[in-house]
């Protein structure tokens, strides 16, 4: 998992896709953690991503390693985390958000994969199963 975690870390920004009533939807996200050996994201539960993902967990995210030779797909689904102390984590990680969100409030969702898949590609090499 902690390969999954370092690649995401130095992508900086990933593609997180979920579905939307059989349709795709595609954003940027930045926020990844590694808390209790389980990769976590956050968002904030008014979003609709939060949404989307409550109705369907399934998600995928792409990310691109910062000179564009790699790129890793993981895809599994996601479960959200109400614990305070997998929030306040998040957050200590990313204290940017703290004007924007905080581990006690109504708002801020942390999810972990549950389940997952991740593979990084290359174009001149063949692709990596990590897990």
């Amino acid at each position: 998992m902690k390969e999954v975690y370092d690649f995401l870390k130095t992508s900086k920004t990933y593609f997180l896709s979920t579905i939307d009533n059989n349709k795709p939807r595609v954003r940027p996200f930045g926020t990844v953690n590694l808390y209790e050996d389980k990769l976590y994201i956050q968002t904030g539960k008014i979003k609709n991503v939060s949404k989307q993902i409550e109705k369907n967990n399934n998600v995928e995210i792409c990310a691109l390693s910062n000179d564009g030779s790699k790129w890793i797909r993981i895809s599994g689904t996601l479960k959200r985390d109400e614990r305070v102390e997998a929030k306040k984590d998040m957050l200590d990680n990313y204290p940017e958000l703290r004007s924007m969100y905080d581990e006690n409030d109504d708002n801020t969702e942390v999810l972990y994969f549950d389940s997952i898949e991740a593979t990084i590609y290359s174009f001149t090499e063949e692709p990596k199963k990590i897990i």
